[in-house]
């Protein structure tokens, strides 16, 4: 396939002209912006409907509804800057809002006086106008620019071209052997910079603050979540969630003394917060953290507990670890603090580590640390595990915030998992520009029934629907991050998180059918792309508790 058609940065020019059909033109914007008015009103009658009824506990399936929905108009309205700079630009907007509203729409059928609304027709000449099965397959090879300024478009460059030459070639052979990320990869992001992204400068990274402080994170993640997930654009997730709870909450001497080590990637950690009984409702987490002394005398604590689904648990050298520092268990998250657990690397297969013995209560323990992997269908090569510990003892010093983080860990964490929802995000549109392009080459060269299958409205539809999700979901990323940047968007984030990652999913669905019986054998990447497009809106928060128990709480507070 050739590079002007694949390369999202490509000017496209050449193919944004109106459908043959006349079934709409470029630039009609307005209409977009009033159409998506029109839904917006639709959602503050369903927030306010929502609320009477009780609110998302009391209806779950109208608050999940609600909030996926909120969160594709939201993502649509946030793509009216990008359609004002160019005529394919403004294409991919009407189509993108035009299928969000109909989307709202098949929400609403049947349940119109659920919602509050008297009518599920919003914006029906719009709607049809940029739903009209031509203006769709228009778009099949028109994905668009990125308008992303000359620093950006150089970290673009730069992880794009790594993740072309080191990741990809690995990422295969990993998924299908059940392999270890290869050590090279790891060591050649920490030397482009991957790892510092988000690090103050003063602590040896790369970030000076401004509107771009988020966005290179964005950038570098897509290009390589592009190659890889689980060996590519994840590796930078778990630095990145560490870093931004030492940024918000850690003492002088911890960001001195960790910061750098993480930019470097001198230390590589785990996140260890969910266990098995205690998933995305973290406040309930029984794991205890208790005040030891060490084996030379210093203050300390002892960590008791098991943790689950701890990614590259065996060759992180630290855990990222919440643990309850108060027995009163009725305090909820107000009893959780985040510590730092330094560990030896282990292997891949599993791992168990003992310590010299500590004083707890005046007797002597011995500390111990077992690692089981967890075999999962894609998202191979960082491996998951649960780590149970006995009495793992972790100095004073390496309670985040110190003193003064008692209790604290959860707001800890949460600042830490709000840049992770902007990431996962990222890493989602990379797998579905992945998909994308291996689509596109497929359908550009597999002949049925004496035609390529590119030839076909309904292949070259559902192309265009994947063109303008995904540069939906990019720039909305970006207006994201730089929302982040200036310490807002955390609803935004929560929303462009539930919205990316199910589009993925379907996305990465239909790239395997294009393929027909060859996307289901291991043969073609397709395949690898679509499990590990499952994973997206499973982890950094659940799907279902991230709409109940943040997106919707919020929108009616």
């Amino acid at each position: 396939m050739a590079d002007t058609i694949i390369d999202a940065n490509a000017t496209g020019a050449a193919s944004g002209a109106s459908p043959a059909s006349g079934a709409a033109l470029a630039g009609d914007l307005d209409a977009a912006a009033a159409a998506l008015t029109e839904a917006e009103q639709v959602i503050a009658a369903a927030i306010t409907r929502l609320t009477e009824l009780g609110g998302p506990d009391q209806q779950q399936v109208f608050a999940y509804e609600l909030a996926h929905a909120g969160a594709g108009i939201t993502t649509a309205r946030g793509l009216l800057d990008y359609g004002a700079k160019g005529e394919v630009e403004a294409r991919l907007t009407c189509g993108f809002a035009a299928d969000a509203i109909h989307d709202l729409s098949t929400k609403l059928i049947g349940r119109e006086t659920l919602w509050g609304v008297g009518s599920a027709s919003i914006a029906s000449d719009f709607v049809a106008r940029y739903r009209d099965p031509e203006f769709l397959a228009s778009l099949a090879t028109t994905p668009g620019p990125r308008h992303l300024n000359d620093d950006m478009e150089m970290v673009q460059d730069t992880f794009r071209a790594f993740a072309a030459d080191v990741v990809a070639p690995h990422a295969e052979h990993v998924h299908r052997t059940n392999g270890d990320v290869p050590e090279q990869i790891v060591s050649g992001l920490a030397e482009i910079g991957a790892f510092g992204l988000s690090v103050p400068a003063d602590y040896g990274g790369f970030s000076e603050g401004g509107d771009d402080e988020y966005t290179a994170m964005v950038v570098a993640t897509e290009e390589l979540s592009r190659a890889s997930l689980g060996i590519g654009g994840s590796l930078i997730t778990r630095p990145e969630i560490l870093t931004r709870a030492l940024v918000k909450g850690g003492t002088e001497e911890q960001k001195l003394e960790w910061l750098p080590k993480l930019a470097a990637a001198e230390v590589m950690p785990a996140v260890a917060v969910t266990e098995p009984d205690y998933g995305s409702d973290v406040a309930g987490i029984k794991v205890t953290a208790t005040p030891a002394t060490g084996p030379d005398g210093a203050d300390g604590y002892v960590i008791n507990g098991v943790k689950t689904w701890c990614t590259f648990g065996a060759r992180a050298e630290a855990l990222a670890l919440l643990a309850r520092t108060d027995p009163d268990r009725s305090k909820g998250h107000r009893g959780l603090s985040l510590f730092i657990v330094p560990k030896p690397r282990g292997e891949a297969h599993g791992f168990q580590f003992s310590q010299d013995p500590v004083t707890v209560d005046g007797a002597e323990r011995v500390g111990k640390m077992e690692g089981r992997p967890i075999d999962t269908i894609g998202y191979r090569g960082m491996h998951s595990y649960e780590i149970a510990l006995e009495d793992w003892w972790v100095p004073a010093e390496n309670l985040v915030g110190g003193d003064d983080g008692l209790g604290k860990g959860f707001y800890l964490q949460m600042a830490g998992f709000e840049n992770g929802r902007l990431q996962t995000a990222a890493r989602a549109v990379g797998v579905m520009q992945a998909a994308y392009e291996a689509a596109v080459e497929y359908a550009e060269n597999r002949n049925v029934f004496g035609s390529n299958i590119i030839e076909y409205q309904l292949t070259q539809a559902k192309l265009g629907r994947m063109a303008m999700i995904i540069q939906a979901s990019r720039q909305f990323a970006y207006a994201v991050g730089q929302m982040m940047a200036r310490d807002e968007g955390a609803m935004e984030a929560s929303m462009i998180k539930a919205y990316v990652c199910k589009a993925a999913e379907w996305v990465a669905r239909e790239a395997l059918q294009i393929h027909g019986g060859f996307g289901y054998a291991e043969e073609y990447e397709v395949s690898r792309l679509f499990v590990d497009a499952r994973v997206l809106s499973i982890f950094e928060g659940a799907d279902e508790t991230l709409c109940l128990k943040v997106i919707a709480r919020r929108l009616t507070a």
